[in-house]
C-alpha cells in the first residue's frame, strides 16, 4: 500500500516537472517571438518614419509657402474654379471617381481594403492646389492620407502579411501627423485611438511611438515649429470655475455635433443636386468666392491669423460659424485637404466668444474650444488630452481634463469620419458597435 502511495507519488511529481518544462519552453518562444518583433519593427518603423515624416515636412513647408503665396497676391483666390477641376481631372486621370480620403485608410486598418500608391501625390498635389487658391480646409487630413499611403506600401516592399500592414499604415499616418503638428505623443496615440473608440490598438504602441517620434525629428531638421499657442489667465480651481467649464464644455459638444452635422449635409446636398463632380466643385467654387464678396477673405485656407487672435486677444462672435460654412462648401464641393485644422479654428473661436460671455478669460476659454471640438469631431478623448499637453502645457490640465470628458460624453456618435466604429456608449458600460 505505502509503495502504491509513493509510485503515484513520484508519477505526480514526474508530471509536475514535465508540464513546468513545458510552460518554461513556451515562455521562452515567446519571449523570443516578442524580441524578434521588437526588432523587426524597429527597422521598419525607423524607414516608414523617416519616408512618411520627409513626406509631411516637405507637405507642411509646401502649404506654409502657397498660403503666403496667395495672402501676397490676393487675384489668386479667383483661379479656385480652375484648381477645382484640375483636381476633379486628376482623381478622374486615376480612375477615382468618388474618393474616400482619410474615411479608406481608417477603414483599411481594419480589413483588407487595399490602399492606392497613387493616393500619396493626389492628395498632395490636389491639398496643395486647394490651398493655392484660398479653399477653407486643414492639413492633417491629407496627412493621414499620404502617411497612410507610404506606410502600407512601405509594408508591401518588406512583405508584410495582411496584419502586419495595418501597423505599417498606423506607423505612416502617425510619422506624417507627427511632422506636420510637431505633436508625436498625440500623433501615436491619435493614430491608435482614432479607428476604433472603445478598443485601442496597443500592437501598434511601439511602432507608431518610434515614428511618430523619427517624424518630428526630421521636421526640426527641416525649421519646422511644432504647434503651440500660450493661454493667458488660467482660473483657480474651484466651484464657480469649475462649473464655468462644465457649461463652455457641453456647449462646445453641441458645436461639435453641429460641426459633424453640416459637414455631412453639405455633402450629400452637392451630390444631390450636382452629380457631376466638375460642376459641383465649380459650383462650390463659385459659392466661396461669393462668400469672400460679402465677409472678406480671412476664412479662406487655414485662417491661421484669427485663429492665433483666439488666444491673444478678441475675436468676432461669428467668425466660427463663418468659418464651418467655408469649409463645409469647400470639402464638400470635392477641394481637399482635413477638416481637423477648421474644427481647432470653431473651437477656439467659439470658446473665445462663449467663455468671455459666461465669465471665462476668452484666451483660456479659447484652448478648452479647441480641445472640445476637436475631441467632440474625433471622439478620441485619451489623444485630445495628450494634446492639451503639447499644445499648451501642463498648466491648467486639469480643467482640460474635465472639459474633454464633458465633450466626449455629450457629442454622443457624431464624427467626422464615418468608418471610425464607436464600440461602446458613452453613458454606460454597453456594447454598441455603432
Amino acid at each position: 500500500m505505502q509503495y502504491k502511495l509513493y509510485q503515484r507519488a513520484q508519477e505526480f511529481k514526474n508530471m509536475l516537472k514535465s508540464k513546468a518544462s513545458s510552460l518554461s519552453f513556451e515562455s521562452i518562444e515567446q519571449e523570443k517571438i516578442l524580441f524578434l518583433s521588437f526588432f523587426k519593427w524597429l527597422a521598419i518603423s525607423l524607414f516608414i518614419g523617416i519616408t512618411a515624416g520627409s513626406a509631411g515636412a516637405l507637405f507642411s513647408i509646401s502649404i506654409h509657402f502657397l498660403t503666403n503665396l496667395r495672402l501676397a497676391n490676393s487675384f489668386l483666390i479667383w483661379f479656385l474654379p480652375l484648381g477645382g477641376v484640375v483636381i476633379v481631372f486628376l482623381y478622374r486621370l486615376a480612375g477615382i471617381k468618388k474618393p474616400q480620403g482619410t474615411n479608406l485608410i481608417i477603414d483599411a486598418i481594419r480589413s483588407p481594403e487595399p490602399i492606392p500608391l497613387l493616393m500619396s501625390p493626389l492628395i498632395y498635389i490636389s491639398s496643395c492646389l486647394t490651398h493655392l487658391f484660398g479653399g477653407s480646409a486643414g492639413r492633417e487630413g491629407a496627412a493621414l492620407q499620404i502617411g497612410g499611403s507610404l506606410g502600407y506600401h512601405v509594408g508591401k516592399v518588406f512583405k508584410l502579411d495582411e496584419k502586419d500592414l495595418h501597423l505599417a499604415t498606423m506607423c505612416g499616418m502617425a510619422a506624417c501627423f507627427s511632422a506636420l503638428f510637431g505633436t508625436p505623443v498625440t500623433a501615436a496615440v491619435f493614430v491608435m485611438e482614432i479607428v476604433t473608440i472603445g478598443s485601442m490598438y496597443y500592437s501598434a504602441l511601439v511602432p507608431c511611438t518610434i515614428a511618430s517620434i523619427v517624424g518630428k525629428v526630421i521636421a526640426g531638421f527641416f525649421g519646422i515649429a511644432p504647434t503651440s499657442f500660450h493661454v493667458n489667465n488660467l482660473p483657480s480651481f474651484e466651484f464657480v470655475s469649475i462649473l464655468q467649464i462644465i457649461i463652455l464644455a457641453a456647449a462646445c459638444a453641441i458645436i461639435s455635433l453641429l460641426f459633424c452635422f453640416v459637414m455631412h449635409k453639405a455633402n450629400s446636398l452637392y451630390e444631390k443636386y450636382f452629380s457631376n463632380s466638375y460642376i459641383r466643385i465649380l459650383v462650390g467654387a463659385g459659392f466661396i468666392l461669393l462668400l469672400t464678396r460679402l465677409v472678406g477673405i480671412d476664412y479662406m485656407g487655414i485662417g491661421e491669423n484669427i485663429l492665433e487672435s483666439a488666444f491673444s486677444g478678441v475675436t468676432r462672435p461669428e467668425s466660427f460659424l463663418l468659418k464651418l460654412i467655408f469649409t463645409a462648401l469647400t470639402l464638400g464641393a470635392g477641394f481637399k485637404g482635413g477638416e481637423i485644422v477648421p474644427a481647432f479654428f470653431v473651437g477656439a473661436t467659439f470658446g473665445n466668444f462663449f467663455g468671455g460671455l459666461i465669465g471665462i478669460d476668452p484666451s483660456f476659454a479659447a484652448a478648452i474650444g479647441f480641445l472640445c471640438v476637436f475631441c467632440g469631431v474625433t471622439n478620441c478623448p485619451i489623444s485630445t488630452l495628450l494634446l492639451s499637453l503639447e499644445v499648451f502645457g501642463e498648466k491648467g490640465f486639469l480643467f482640460y481634463f474635465l472639459a474633454i470628458g464633458v465633450s466626449y460624453m455629450l457629442s454622443g456618435n457624431s464624427r467626422i469620419y464615418e468608418k471610425q466604429k464607436i464600440l461602446y456608449a458613452k453613458h454606460k458600460l454597453l456594447f454598441q458597435d455603432y
